[in-house]
């Protein structure tokens, strides 16, 4: 473990944070052309609306482009957006993971309103899991439980943090927990992200003619709000001292968040609610106290942030489309995203296994 703050440790004070990622983007960056520089936000553009959206087999194979081209804007924005936040921050992935959740809470409460609207689904091959969400309503305020966990968890680790950590896991590690754009480009991605919301709520609008109530919209901005404002403590910048004590393997790590997704739909209404909480709860804890060891690494980050990636795409067989499709389009829909994904995770992996293992990467 090096005696000073490791260049790509997350963990490094606020001020040496600000000076490394000046002087380092200088010495870095400015050596790379326009089009490495912008080569993986633009990989994270297109990344994040597949995995938010076709990873776990919502759209047939003829609907991927369609997705990337009309959810790109929105979903690929705000991975931008809150992975630069981050990392502009000087934090860690406390951050990246609350900042994810405001996200979910915004993008379900605010902008498609599949929080609040109960026939949400019912147009799409997921109508019969109505009754299922009705079972757990929070009195009050009109919004199941159960997909409040669905929505805004598959946002948190499908739509932002597995396309950061694989993206982030391709490059070198000078590079990968550095900003990648600086005001003008944060900018332009505020407007895409702003611009493509607006489209997304228009359109479902439009169709379903649904808006949510003031109180609903009123605690949708509230909680939003509250997970900003808590990801944006100084805290998540302090360096963390490290235990040395023996991280595990990689892959128990990547066990715990399977099991996570296994056990998320056990048994319907409250006690299926609080068997998916409790679980996500202390595995999230478990990973935290591991990150804190001296041997936790860039290859744990990748293993805790593609398992549910992987998990998705293994369940892509099992459920269906949104939309009615064919049995071939399915199936090549099916096919597609296990061939993506192992070509995705595969190459983060032999892409680490290229780097130095002598660099490592807090998750605090």
């Amino acid at each position: 473990m090096p005696t000073e703050p490791d260049p790509a440790d997350s963990t490094a004070p606020p001020h040496s944070a600000t000076d490394r990622v000046t002087t380092d983007r200088a010495a870095t960056d400015g050596r790379l052309p326009l089009h490495r520089r912008l080569l993986p936000v633009v990989a994270l553009l297109l990344l994040a609306p597949w995995a938010a959206e076709c990873s776990w087999g919502g759209f047939a194979i003829d609907d991927f482009l369609p997705v990337l081209i009309f959810l790109g804007p929105m979903y690929g924005g705000a991975a931008i957006l809150v992975r630069e936040t981050a990392r502009h921050l000087g934090a860690g992935w406390p951050t990246i993971v609350l900042l994810a959740a405001a996200f979910g809470v915004l993008q379900a409460g605010l902008v498609d309103q599949s929080l609040f609207n109960p026939d949400f689904l019912d147009d799409t091959q997921y109508a019969d899991t109505r009754a299922t969400a009705e079972a757990t309503l929070v009195p009050g305020l009109g919004f199941s439980l159960r997909q409040a966990f669905d929505y805004v968890g598959n946002h948190i680790v499908l739509t932002i943090c597995a396309p950061i950590v694989l993206i982030e896991s391709f490059l070198g590690a000078d590079r990968r927990l550095r900003p990648w754009l600086g005001r003008p480009g944060l900018l332009v991605v505020g407007l895409v992200y702003l611009l493509g919301s607006l489209f997304i709520f228009s359109d479902i609008h439009g169709d379903k003619g649904f808006l949510a109530s003031p109180l609903q919209l009123t605690f949708a901005t509230s909680l939003a709000l509250a997970l900003v404002a808590t990801a944006a403590l100084p805290r998540w910048r302090r360096p963390s001292p490290r235990r040395a004590r023996r991280v595990p393997h990689p892959l128990w790590v990547g066990l715990l968040v399977v099991l996570v997704r296994f056990g998320s739909d056990l048994t319907p209404g409250w006690t299926g609610v609080a068997i998916a909480l409790g679980p996500a709860a202390i595995v999230g804890a478990t990973i935290a106290y591991w990150s804190s060891r001296s041997g936790w690494g860039q290859r744990h980050v990748l293993v805790a942030g593609s398992a549910s990636l992987v998990t998705a795409a293994a369940f892509a067989y099992l459920v269906p489309p949104y939309s009615p499709a064919s049995p071939a389009a399915a199936l090549a829909g099916d096919v597609a995203v296990t061939v993506i994904t192992v070509a995705l995770v595969g190459g983060a992996w032999w892409r680490l296994r290229r780097a130095s293992p002598a660099v490592h990467v807090g998750a605090s």
